[in-house]
């Protein structure tokens, strides 16, 4: 499989076409050096610490940013005594109680976005000091295209004896290294990761340093992918980023933005079970975060990969196949979608054997109480938060480590798109799912989203030989199957999901086409060799010493 010559960023619009998260495209005004236009919402989760409050407004008052084009919102997540706004504060800011019916920082930050006017949206933790150009270092990025979330800079500090005045007026004359002990201030885990990924351009999963004090994106974004989960009550930041880059986001860190957080970082306090109370909540919805998907067994909340097969014009017996080969397979957390026209089947009276749906009305019933299958009669748009999906043939069962060797040529080579191309002439694909969302965002009207992909992304095709290897029953010198093969060319626990693309001994998987699409009998396996005599009885006596 051959990688595909990069192409160079074109631009539509204002949207450059950024390949994975390489934003180098983009070219970023000098602080100071720009006219800013777009107006930002500055959201602040706070659940009491109103002093720590009042350090982080005081320094917001002093922004570059032009404060016509800045509003505050401090989200009130149950304080008692509620907060309230110091004198030293931004011209346009106002505390908010958190919505009914909910609680956490993800909750409050959703009501805060809810009612932020601002075309961006800035988060910001209550007890962080930020420098006098924070916001405007964060937002030119904004000013430059719409698909970026960027990530200011900060170190954790000691909180020293601060006032609002001091800190007002040490951030507006450009003193920010002032208020605190630098050399003693302990530096952001991610910013070492930032540093030594070129800033992120070259990262495969740049999401992850994504963890919430300081992030803005655009406020459609936030919309586009539903906002924070308030079911996570650890790890919302992280979570949240996951679903950005499946939209088909840039991650952006601009070291300019500065800030100090008050305060050491949790993980410093208690390390075990900071890491432990957000593991449950990663797991279940980050599938690439295969380190917390060790058991075998389990099912998630978000499956890892999709699988989609239209049944249209197929047997039930074919499906069952295809079904049992996807979920059987070596890659645990599968979901199977299969379309078709169920809505054309009624529940009223109608015949039974000779039914004209017959075959349908067989897969519907065959799956419809399957935790693992959805029925639908097409595939969703976008199958996000799942970040792989594969569209291939009925007929043409995959191999038992099929979709795990192409996800993996996938993420090896950081393509977008995996064209398998079958004896026949048929194609099946693997898709990301960031990628396609990438290119469905920057694609001009009519335009090929394979050809989008490719600039973004990069396609890869390949033999489907390379994911469907023969079965060690086609292997020279190895033995026959024991069982002769099923006539019925149905059964999941068969060599459905284990034969080779254009195996003449598996006519249910092998070249599209074949006798296994037309439900034909299949020729029987010559039957194992019986052993010799004085075999058999070592074995007996070798079964019966471990009774």
């Amino acid at each position: 499989m051959t990688a595909s010559p990069r192409t160079s960023p074109a631009k539509t619009g204002l949207r450059p076409r950024i390949r994975h998260n390489d934003y180098s495209p983009l070219t970023l005004p000098p602080l100071g050096a720009w006219t800013p236009t777009l107006p930002v919402s500055v959201v602040i989760p706070a659940h009491g610490g109103q002093h720590r409050l009042d350090l982080t407004l005081a320094a917001l008052a002093a922004q570059t940013y032009p404060p016509g084009l800045m509003e505050v919102i401090v989200v009130d997540d149950g304080s008692e005594p509620p907060l309230r706004l110091p004198d030293i504060r931004p011209e346009n800011t106002r505390v908010v109680p958190s919505g009914p019916g909910g609680w956490g920082t993800a909750h409050a930050l959703n009501t805060g976005v809810r009612l932020a006017e601002g075309e961006i949206v800035q988060r910001l933790d209550s007890d962080m000091v930020i420098c006098r150009e924070h916001i405007e270092a964060l937002m030119r990025w904004h000013h430059l295209t719409d698909y970026v979330v960027t990530i200011g800079a900060k170190v954790f500090v000691q909180e020293p004896a601060l006032t609002t005045t001091r800190v007002h007026g040490a951030v507006r004359d450009g003193a920010f290294d002032t208020l605190f002990d630098m050399t003693r201030a302990v530096p952001s885990s991610t910013e070492a990761t930032i540093r030594r990924l070129d800033g992120l351009r070259a990262s495969r999963n740049p999401y992850h340093v994504c963890t919430g004090p300081t992030v803005s994106f655009r406020r459609a974004l936030f919309d586009r992918v539903g906002g924070l989960d308030p079911q996570v009550l650890r790890g919302e930041d992280t979570e949240f980023a996951y679903r950005l880059a499946m939209s088909g986001a840039v991650f952006v860190p601009d070291m300019e933005a500065r800030a100090a957080h008050l305060g050491l970082p949790a993980q410093r306090v208690d390390t075990e079970s900071t890491v432990r109370v957000v593991a449950p909540y990663l797991a279940h919805r980050i599938p690439l975060r295969r380190d917390l998907r060790k058991e075998r067994g389990r099912r998630w909340l978000v499956p890892y990969a999709e699988v989609v097969l239209d049944v249209a014009g197929h047997t039930e017996p074919q499906v069952r196949a295809a079904v049992g080969a996807a979920l059987g397979g070596s890659l645990p957390d599968v979901r199977v979608t299969l379309t078709g026209p169920w809505d054309e089947l009624s529940d009223g009276r109608h015949r039974v054997l000779d039914d004209p749906r017959f075959e349908l009305r067989l897969i519907r019933e065959q799956f419809q109480h399957d935790e693992g299958v959805r029925l639908a009669p097409e595939a969703a748009a976008d199958p996000a938060p799942v970040p792989f999906r594969y569209v291939g043939p009925v007929d043409v069962p995959l191999h038992r480590r099929a979709l795990e060797l192409m996800i993996k040529a996938v993420t090896e080579d950081r393509a977008g798109l995996l064209v398998v191309e079958f004896p026949d002439g048929r194609t099946a694909r693997l898709e990301r799912t960031d990628a396609v969302n990438r290119a469905r965002l920057l694609a001009a009207p009519g335009e090929d989203l394979t050809e989008v992909i490719e600039q973004t992304y990069g396609v890869r095709r390949a033999d489907a030989a390379k994911f469907w290897p023969p079965s060690q029953r086609d292997k020279p010198g190895s033995k026959p199957d024991a069982k002769p093969a099923s006539t019925s060319g149905s059964g999941a626990g068969s060599e459905a999901g284990q034969g080779s693309a254009g195996s003449p001994e598996q006519p249910s998987t092998g070249e599209p086409g074949g006798s296994g699409s037309t439900g034909r009998t299949r020729k029987p396996v010559p039957p194992t060799p019986r052993l010799a005599p004085e075999k058999l009885v070592k074995r007996l006596r070798t079964a019966l010493r471990g009774r």
